[in-house]
């Protein structure tokens, strides 16, 4: 069955393929790689081969099974927009999320152009939340233009781990904005100021504003646990939701 997340966002995790490959540098300390191999050497089914790609067929039909609306993550551990994945296996995959409208599906991706390529001619799930990661400027920044081709009831920005200021940002047509710094013991450092300038276009810009975590750096500059370091930004937690009524496809 598909497992429940301690991702702050959302509720359950559905892998009906894992594995990987890097695309840029956001992918550098990848926890999905770490975690892959954990499972590999525990014998899990589903990590035979490691972090290489695989298809789990078996697994498409487990949010078949589940009553209950739910929020899921689509591949915590992997990247559907993979170029190895067959638009057919897309294909199957969305099929499921249409046939299970109680479900709300979060899709992010790296792989922005390979998106919106398949979606043209196609039409998203209105169930189905569609995001592209923006680590920085020079790789993450450019995918937000392609998410905004896609026809999804929810475009958002996954902007974790932040490994830079991002710089001015037009959310034209975004509905969500995440934001997070990396954990780990190879993580890499975020700033406040960087935080801070992406919460003030959101609010400038009537954008939902969710600060996922620290990570390892916390506010103060310092290293130390995550769990230490909390959510909290500026006195508060920020857990805004996408305000789904307001969006217009």
């Amino acid at each position: 069955m598909s497992n429940r997340s301690s991702i702050e966002w959302t509720e359950h995790t559905w892998n009906p393929m894992t594995g990987c490959t890097k695309v840029s540098p956001g992918c550098k300390n990848c926890y999905a790689e770490e975690m892959a191999k954990r499972l590999q050497a525990m014998g899990t089914p589903g990590y035979e081969n490691g972090f290489e790609l695989s298809l789990l067929t078996e697994r498409l039909e487990q949010p078949l099974r589940r009553k209950k609306p739910t929020k899921y993550f689509v591949n915590s551990m992997s990247d559907l927009f993979h170029e190895a994945v067959p638009d057919q296996f897309l294909d199957r995959v969305f099929d499921v999320i249409s046939r299970t409208p109680q479900h709300t599906y979060q899709i992010l991706t790296k792989r922005a152009q390979r998106m919106a390529d398949y979606f043209e001619g196609r039409s998203a799930p209105k169930n189905a939340w569609l995001g592209v990661s923006v680590e920085d400027r020079k790789y993450g920044v450019p995918r937000i233009d392609l998410i905004r081709r896609v026809p999804a009831t929810v475009r958002f920005l996954s902007v974790e781990p932040l490994l830079e200021d991002v710089g001015k940002l037009d959310l034209t047509n975004i509905h969500w904005v995440i934001v997070g710094g990396e954990s780990g013991r190879k993580a890499r450092p975020l700033r406040e100021e960087w935080v801070n300038r992406i919460q003030v276009q959101c609010e400038e810009q009537n954008v939902a504003f969710f600060f996922k975590q620290w990570g390892t750096w916390g506010a103060d500059g310092k290293k130390r646990n995550k769990k230490a370091n909390g959510r909290e930004f500026q006195g508060r937690v920020w857990d805004e939701m996408p305000r789904i009524a307001a969006v217009n496809l």
